[in-house]
C-alpha cells in the first residue's frame, strides 16, 4: 500500500531516536501500517535496527520478549527447565490469522500495540500476567499489565510519543500448567474466541478470554473454581460484542464451553 502522505522514513538506533514526532508512526515489522492507507501519517520511525535481544531471561525464571521480536521467533522459543507454560507460546502464535510471510515480519510489540480484540499476543500476555515495559520521552518509564493496556477493540492507553520496549513474563506464570482453546466461524478465519487457562505452582488459577470480548477478560481464583462458578463468571463478564464474525451471545456461550474444557483438562494434568 502506498503511503502517499509520508515524506520521511527514518531508522531509530538509540532510545532518543525511537520516540515519534508529530505525524510520525512507529513500525517494527509494519505489517499493519503498510496494509492500508494512513492519511494522517507523514513519517515513519522504524525500530527494526534497535538491535534489542528478541528473548532474554529475567531473574526468578521470567522472560523478557522485545517488542521487535517476530511472531516466528516467539513460536520457535525453545523450552527451558521448569517452563511448563511453553506450549502456550506457539498455541497463541498459531491463533494469529496470518501467512508464514507475515509471521516472519509481524512483531510481538506491533500486535499488542494494534490492540485488536483478536490480537494473539494479547491473548498470550494476558493469560500469563505479562507486563508491558513502556518508554516515555521524559524518561519516566512505566510497567503496565498487558491486560490493562488494551481497553477496547483497537484501543489502548499508550500515550502519544510512548514506545513499547518489551513484554515481561513472570516466572510464576511460566511455571504454570496451561490450557488453550480457540474457535472461529470459518476454518481459517479470525478468532471468534480465544480462551487460556493456567494453574500456578501455588494453586492460583487464571482464565483469560480474548477475541470474544473487546478488551482482555482475566478471571483469577485462589484455587481452581468449580464448573458452576467458572461458567457464571464467564457468562456475566462484560465486553462481548457482535460483528460479522460472530454474535455477542455466541461468543459468550462458546467462551464458557471452551473454559470448561480447559478446566477439566487442567484438573486431570496435575
Amino acid at each position: 500500500m502506498d503511503l502517499t502522505a509520508v515524506t520521511r522514513y527514518r531508522f531509530a538506533r538509540s532510545r532518543e531516536e525511537a520516540f515519534p514526532q508529530p505525524g510520525e508512526q512507529i513500525v517494527a515489522g509494519g505489517t499493519w501500517v503498510f496494509s492500508e492507507p494512513q492519511p494522517a501519517t507523514t513519517g515513519i520511525v522504524d525500530l527494526s535496527e534497535m538491535r534489542w535481544p528478541s528473548i532474554e531471561d529475567l531473574p526468578g525464571g521470567g522472560l523478557r520478549i522485545a517488542a521487535t521480536c517476530t511472531i516466528a521467533e516467539l513460536a520457535a522459543l525453545p523450552p527451558r527447565p521448569g517452563f511448563r507454560a511453553h506450549p502456550l507460546f506457539a498455541q497463541c502464535a498459531n491463533a494469529l490469522l496470518a501467512s508464514f510471510k507475515i509471521w516472519n515480519m509481524a512483531t510481538v510489540g506491533g500486535n499488542i500495540c494494534r490492540s485488536f480484540a483478536a490480537a494473539s499476543m494479547v491473548s498470550l500476555a494476558a493469560g500469563l500476567d505479562a507486563t508491558a515495559h513502556i518508554w516515555h520521552p521524559d524518561g519516566a518509564d512505566r510497567d503496565v499489565p498487558v491486560s490493562d493496556l488494551v481497553i477496547g477493540n483497537g484501543i489502548n492507553i499508550l500515550a502519544p510519543g510512548e514506545v513499547l520496549r518489551a513484554v515481561d513474563f513472570p516466572g510464576h506464570a511460566l511455571a504454570a500448567r496451561t490450557g488453550f482453546r480457540k474457535i472461529a466461524l470459518a476454518e481459517l478465519g479470525r478468532s471468534g474466541a480465544v480462551v487460556t487457562g493456567r494453574v500456578d505452582p501455588d494453586g492460583t488459577t487464571v482464565y483469560g478470554i480474548t477475541a470474544a470480548t473487546e478488551w482482555p477478560t482475566v478471571l483469577r481464583y485462589p484455587i481452581p473454581p468449580t464448573a458452576d462458578r467458572l461458567r457464571h463468571d464467564i457468562t456475566s463478564a462484560p465486553g462481548y460484542y457482535t460483528d460479522p464474525l460472530g454474535s455477542a451471545d455466541w461468543r459468550r456461550a462458546v467462551s464458557a464451553v471452551l473454559a470448561e474444557e480447559i478446566r477439566v483438562e487442567l484438573e486431570g494434568s496435575v
